[in-house]
């Protein structure tokens, strides 16, 4: 069994991700959630204590699967959590371009490697972005996040 590390912001985390993490699982066997304060994005919608809390909601039927606040770079945390290797999803072919040139970085600099997979066809239109703004409108985000993520957004809100 090999541990990997998904990181992102999980702002809050959706079945897209919940995605990801199932197919680290089921190729690698142990997996480590990474929630990660993304500087070049704004504050977000929950503070970092409630994602973990939201992440750890999602994953709870999962075996082998933790859920950690990390500082710093992907790469550093990554090492933090005990990993060499970080697994990220992919939606579109831009975020293949993205990724890519950070999984080249993180590898020339750490030698952490990066795997990527793509995601299920189904959730591919999922976004954190998008769900935040779905919900603020009093629009039901069932079909993308677990029950507790839909509550806690619409206690975010103010609603139902």
């Amino acid at each position: 069994m090999t541990k990997v590390f998904v990181p992102g912001s999980f702002d809050p985390m959706h079945l897209g991700h919940l995605d990801v993490v199932d197919q680290a699982r089921e190729i690698f066997g142990e997996v480590v959630v990474g929630i990660l304060h993304n500087p070049s994005k704004p504050s977000g919608m929950f503070s970092v204590d409630e994602r973990v809390a939201l992440a750890r909601a999602t994953v709870a039927d999962r075996t082998h699967v933790t859920v950690s606040a990390f500082t710093g770079l992907a790469v550093q945390a990554a090492a933090e959590a005990g990993t060499s290797i970080i697994v990220k999803g992919l939606r579109t072919a831009s975020d293949f371009d993205i990724e890519q040139q950070m999984a080249q970085n993180n590898v020339a600099l750490t030698g952490v490697r990066t795997v990527f997979v793509p995601c299920r066809p189904d959730l591919a239109f999922i976004s954190s972005r998008f769900i935040r703004e779905i919900s603020a409108n009093g629009v039901s985000v069932a079909h993308m996040v677990v029950p507790e993520v839909e509550r806690a957004l619409a206690a975010k809100h103010g609603e139902r």
